[in-house]
Parts: C-alpha cells; sequence; structure tokens
C-alpha cells in the first residue's frame, strides 16, 4: 500500500484552505497513493469563534466536496479532521472523514481527547470551551487494512492505541495540528513510540508554520513502521511525503517478536488492589 501524509500550512480563510487540501490530495494521487491523510483542523485554524462559524453538517458542503475529490481521483481519503456542526450547546465536533475510492463517507471519528492545556510561557490552549469530545473509539478497513482513527492530541494516550491493535488495527492514523513547542521535542517521540508499541505502521500527517500571530505548528508528518523506522518525514514547508507500507513484513515482525500476544491480560488490573 503507498501512503501518503500532506501535509498543510491552514489559516483563517476556509476557501483557500480547502483548495489547497485538494491540490495535495491531487498530488498524493499523482504520485500513485492509495491512502493520502489530511492534518487536522484543515478547513480552517483560528480563533475558537471562527471554527464554530465555519462548523458545517455530515454530509454537507465539506464532506461532498472531499467525496467527489475522492471518487475522481480513485483514491481513499482521510480527511484529517474538520469542524462538524454540533446543535445541542453551541459548540463543533472535531472530526475525521475517512472517505473511499468510490466517494463514500465508510466511518466518521469525532476527537476523544480535547487540548485544554496551559504551558509555562506558552500561548493557553482551550479546546474544550469550543469543541465537544466524542464518545467512541472508530477503527475501519482500507482495502482489507484494520486502521485504527485518532486526532492530534489523542497521541498523548496510548490506551487508545492499544485498544485500536488489540481491535486488529495494522495502521494507525494521527491527522495533527502540534505545536511548535511541543512537537519539536514529542511529535516523533510519539508517533515511533506508538508504532513500536503495537507493532503498527504510524501516518501523522501535520500542519506546519504559523496559523495566527504567536501560534505556530509544528509540522513534519511523517511515516513510521511497525519497528519504529521513519520511512518517510516531511521538509518544513507544505506538501506531500509519500511511502509503501510492507505489510508481510509487519506479519513476520509480529509472529518473531510477539509482544501483542505475550500481554499479560490476565494480570492487568484497573481497580487498586
Amino acid at each position: 500500500m503507498r501512503v501518503a501524509a500532506c501535509q498543510m500550512n491552514a489559516k483563517q480563510d476556509k476557501a483557500a484552505n480547502l483548495a489547497a487540501a485538494v491540490a495535495l490530495l491531487e498530488q498524493a494521487a499523482q504520485a500513485g497513493a492509495d491512502l493520502a491523510v489530511l492534518p487536522e483542523y484543515l478547513d480552517y485554524l483560528g480563533t475558537d469563534e471562527g471554527g464554530i462559524d465555519v462548523a458545517e453538517p455530515v454530509p454537507g458542503p465539506v464532506s461532498d466536496g472531499f467525496a467527489a475529490t475522492a471518487r475522481r481521483l480513485g483514491i481513499w481519503v482521510l480527511a484529517g479532521s474538520i469542524h462538524t456542526r454540533r446543535e445541542t450547546d453551541g459548540r463543533c465536533c472535531n472530526t475525521s472523514l475517512l472517505i473511499d475510492r468510490q466517494g463514500r463517507i465508510v466511518v466518521r471519528y469525532d476527537k476523544l481527547h480535547l487540548f485544554d492545556i496551559g504551558l509555562a510561557g506558552q500561548p493557553t490552549y482551550r479546546e474544550s470551551a469550543a469543541v465537544s469530545g466524542g464518545s467512541e473509539l472508530v477503527t475501519a478497513e482500507i482495502d482489507g487494512i484494520v486502521a485504527g482513527l485518532s486526532i492530534c492530541y489523542d497521541l498523548r494516550f496510548p490506551e487508545v492505541y492499544r485498544l485500536h491493535a488489540l481491535a486488529g488495527a495494522q495502521l494507525l492514523l494521527v491527522p495533527a495540528a502540534f505545536t511548535l513547542h511541543t512537537g519539536r521535542d514529542h511529535w516523533e517521540l510519539l508517533l515511533r513510540a506508538r508504532a513500536v508499541e503495537n507493532q503498527c505502521f504510524v501516518i501523522g500527517a501535520a500542519q506546519v508554520g504559523e496559523s495566527t500571530p504567536g501560534r505556530s505548528c509544528y509540522g513534519r508528518s511523517m511515516i513510521v513502521d511497525p519497528w519504529g523506522t521513519v520511512l518517510a518525514c516531511a521538509p518544513d514547508t507544505v506538501g506531500v511525503t509519500i511511502a509503501d507500507l510492507d505489510f508481510e513484513r509487519q506479519h513476520r515482525l509480529r509472529s518473531e517478536l510477539p509482544a501483542l500476544s505475550n500481554r499479560r491480560s490476565d494480570v492487568y488490573r484497573l481497580e487498586k488492589r
């Protein structure tokens, strides 16, 4: 399977962002990709209020547009995440849509873990002020390969990916908008850790550069194999990063180093003794 991690520099112009995303999907298709992964908040990256304003229902114009693009190009598309409308409390959802080669939305995943942090000397983020978190884990088959869906901050919660692996995932999808400050030290580390501990391929598709004054994303979109080797890494610019995934090699690795089957679930306990 040939995969593409599409790196964007989304800002506050929704139409321009969507056009840039489609152009990257076209580049991915021209490179022979079977699957192209777009980053988090590909439709808009700005203020909380702006995110709520651009939110749409699914199906809606944005999802229909990506469905038409996937069908035209004949590739699988993960619309990394977009703002989707939620009527109950005035907030929106941070939503990934997996679309097949025929332009059908296969699954929807709403981000579970919301980015509410306040590191000293850095901008404060309160994603939950505008976004409502999801309530379920989601996996789906892509040409017979089980993929686990996640978004950005989810990457810091290893239980998400272990549950994906136990559900049969061979591929983990991580659209993101990691901050420059945290990304420099943690992005590659976490992607490779999730790959090694679950013996999965991982695709991290990121935003790069400044979105609003004082807020920049790290970039370095990356494709990692189950041994933790970085197969491909994006430079610090907008573009498409390509790699070929060898699932037979993954199967051999899991047979030779059966860490998943060697788990001691009989002694793992969540409750205190």
